[in-house]
């Protein structure tokens, strides 16, 4: 018989120059890879050089980094940084939203194609089935940092997370399964030769729609105008996405991939400031806690010995946080 599983996985596997390193950033370093290696792969479809690569990744990275802080400070817990403004760049205390690193994903995309003139969707067409194996290799570091938790259950398979009353069930994982089976689904489309924007629609709403199932298991701890705030952003991209399937089926005319050349100017010279800033986007994240801002030693100090305050990491009352889980709870 199957035991239930009682997680007391260690989220911090390294400290470096009085910052923690956890599971969960580490899984961000691991997506920026994979999406830079994804965008190398298909740089002839995608009528690239290497530099270009380079541009497009930073710009993705940058905005998973930024769009996945704000919304997490603006929507989910401006009660608390309304207070601390000076704590909203201190990402290594916690603080990003899923939804947010998707939005930051897009913004970058679109920069990239306004700088360089190029169809928005031609790109975004290529670029989400990285996408969706970033968000699943993410959910992964969620689950190692035993943070987003769903309802209590009597499932064999739930999950006694560290700090919680009751076996619940793993909605991180979940999410992370519903995110990874999308990858082949999107290249079966792919198959197909649709138009441009087609596999970015279905990208969206699949990836919306499936969860807002999978979040019907989830406690969130606070309320955004009276409703979990992820199922708000949930309920947009299936309706939005479901708008753009339309849009380009019965309304929009396709256009051909770019004919542009793939310029091999002064790519050396170029090339290695890019390595640089590539290398730090890839080091940041790793300082990156899973789920909301909180007291780290007070949090983790027992699953990781040792763990003390400091400048870095001082004492927070998330005394907001848990009054809003316990309404949930009730």
């Amino acid at each position: 018989m199957i035991e239930p599983f009682i997680h007391n996985i260690d989220p911090i596997f390294a400290k470096i120059g009085g910052f923690y390193l956890w599971w969960y950033g580490l899984s961000y370093t691991f997506g920026f890879l994979g999406v830079f290696f994804w965008i190398r792969r298909n740089r002839t479809t995608l009528v690239m050089n290497l530099n270009e690569v380079y541009n497009l990744t930073i710009l993705i990275s940058i905005g998973v980094l930024i769009g996945g802080r704000m919304v997490e400070v603006i929507f989910y817990e401006w009660s608390y940084y309304s207070s601390h403004l000076w704590h909203i760049p201190a990402v290594w205390l916690g603080g990003m939203s899923t939804h947010g690193i998707l939005f930051g994903s897009i913004i970058g995309i679109m920069l990239y194609s306004k700088l360089k003139q190029r169809s928005f969707f031609e790109i975004a067409d290529v670029l989400v089935i990285a996408g969706a194996f970033i968000m699943g290799v993410g959910r992964i570091g969620n689950f190692i940092d035993g943070q987003i938790v769903g309802s209590v259950t009597d499932m064999w398979w739930g999950v006694k997370f560290p700090d919680l009353e009751g076996f619940r069930h793993p909605v991180v994982l979940y999410d992370g399964i519903k995110n990874l089976l999308l990858i082949p689904f999107l290249l079966m489309i792919k198959r197909t030769n649709p138009p441009h924007g087609v596999i970015t629609a279905h990208f969206i709403l699949w990836y919306g729609f499936l969860r807002i199932f999978v979040d019907f298991f989830r406690e969130y701890r606070i309320d955004f105008f009276g409703f979990p705030p992820g199922q708000e952003f949930n309920l947009f991209m299936t309706l939005f996405a479901a708008f753009l399937l339309f849009w380009f089926y019965r309304v929009k005319k396709d256009s051909p991939m770019s004919s542009s050349r793939i310029s091999q100017s002064n790519l050396r010279q170029k090339l290695w400031f890019k390595q640089v800033i590539f290398t730090f986007l890839l080091a940041f994240p790793m300082i990156i806690p899973s789920d909301w801002t909180q007291d780290i030693p007070e949090r983790y100090g027992k699953r990781h010995p040792g763990l003390n305050y400091s400048i870095l990491y001082p004492k927070i009352d998330a005394s907001h946080k848990t009054e809003s889980l316990n309404e949930t709870e009730k």
